[in-house]
C-alpha cells in the first residue's frame, strides 16, 4: 500500500503553528494531505491573565500552560490540521531568563531522549515532508526552546531514516526589508526593535516559496485564537497590506531532499505525488 501523504510540522510552543506554517498546514489539509503539528512545549513562559509576564507576582506557570493549550486546540481548527501531538515539556522561556536553569526546561533535556519520542511519531505518521526551525531557531532568533526543536528533529529524522524531504521555515532578508519599509510607511511603531542587515534569511538560502494566499484569513484567525499572547504577536496590529506581505506566502530552505524535485520549488511536495 502507498503511503499517506503527510506533512509534520515540528514546532516549539502553542502559537508558533500560526506565522511561519500555518498557510501550508491549511493548505494541505484543503488538499487531502494528512497534517500533523508537534508541539514541544506547553508555553508555560507566556503571559499569563492580564499580561503579567514570567516572573511577575501573580504569574501562575500551570494555568498559562493550561490557556494556551487550549487557544492551541482553536487554533488548529482554525486552520484544519488533521493531529496534534504534544511533547509536553517545559517552556524555557527567553535566552537569560532564570527560567533557562530549571531542570525540566526542554532545552535542558537531553537531545538523544526527546528524539526518540518524535522519532516514535515519525515512525508511526510516516511523514514525507517534515518543516522545522533552522539552527538558529528560525532566521537568528535565538529562543532555547527553537533551538532545541531544531536539534530534536534533525535527530529524530536521522534517527528514523523517514522524511524524504525536510525543511526549514525561513525569512528572506529582502522580503523582511519590504515588510519593515510598508510599516513605517504606515506610522507603525516598531519600538526599540531595530533589525539589522542580517536579520532573516539570506535570500540565496531559500528554496522553497509556497503560494497561501487563499488561507491568509483563516491564519489571521488562528493567531488570533492565541488571545492571550495577543501583545507579542505585533502583526496583528499592521494594517492589511503589511499583514497580506507577511502571511500570503510562506517561505523555506530544503535542507534534505530523497524525491525527484527541482532546486527551487513551489510545492513541498513536488517530486513526491505521484510515487
Amino acid at each position: 500500500m502507498d503511503r499517506q501523504l503527510t506533512l509534520m510540522v515540528v514546532h516549539a510552543h502553542p502559537d508558533d503553528e500560526c506565522l511561519s506554517t500555518g498557510g501550508i498546514l491549511a493548505r494541505y489539509t484543503e488538499e487531502g494531505i494528512r497534517t500533523v503539528l508537534v508541539t514541544c512545549t506547553n508555553g508555560e513562559q507566556g503571559d499569563d491573565e492580564g499580561g503579567v509576564k514570567p516572573g511577575e507576582p501573580g504569574h501562575d506557570d500551570a494555568a498559562v500552560a493550561r490557556r494556551r493549550l487550549g487557544e492551541l486546540r482553536e487554533s488548529i481548527a482554525h486552520l484544519g490540521i488533521d493531529h496534534l501531538e504534544l511533547l509536553g515539556y517545559r517552556d524555557t522561556g527567553m535566552v537569560g531568563w532564570e527560567t533557562n536553569a530549571h531542570p525540566e526546561a526542554f532545552a535542558n533535556i537531553p537531545v538523544e531522549t526527546a528524539a526518540a519520542r518524535l522519532a516514535a511519531l515519525m515512525e508511526h505518521y510516516r511523514p514525507q515532508v517534515v518543516v522545522t526551525y533552522d539552527e538558529t531557531g528560525g532566521g537568528g532568533y535565538g529562543h532555547p526552546d527553537h533551538v532545541q526543536t531544531h536539534r530534536v528533529t534533525m535527530a529524530a529524522a536521522e534517527r528514523s531514516g523517514i522524511p524524504d524531504k525536510l525543511y526549514y521555515t525561513a525569512m528572506p532578508r529582502s522580503a523582511m526589508r519590504r515588510m519593515f519599509e510598508l510599516m513605517r510607511e504606515h506610522g507603525v511603531d516598531l519600538g526599540d526593535f531595530e533589525p539589522g542587515d542580517d536579520f532573516g534569511t539570506p535570500d540565496e538560502r531559500v528554496t522553497s516559496v509556497v503560494d497561501v494566499s487563499p488561507f491568509v484569513e483563516r491564519k489571521i484567525k488562528a493567531l488570533r485564537a492565541h488571545e492571550s499572547q495577543g501583545e507579542n504577536i505585533f502583526l496583528l496590529r499592521m494594517p492589511d497590506e503589511v499583514q497580506h506581505l507577511a502571511f500570503a506566502h510562506e517561505t523555506f530552505e530544503r535542507v534534505l531532499n530523497k524525491a525527484d524535485a527541482p532546486d527551487h520549488e513551489d510545492d513541498l511536495f513536488a517530486g513526491l505525488r505521484d510515487t
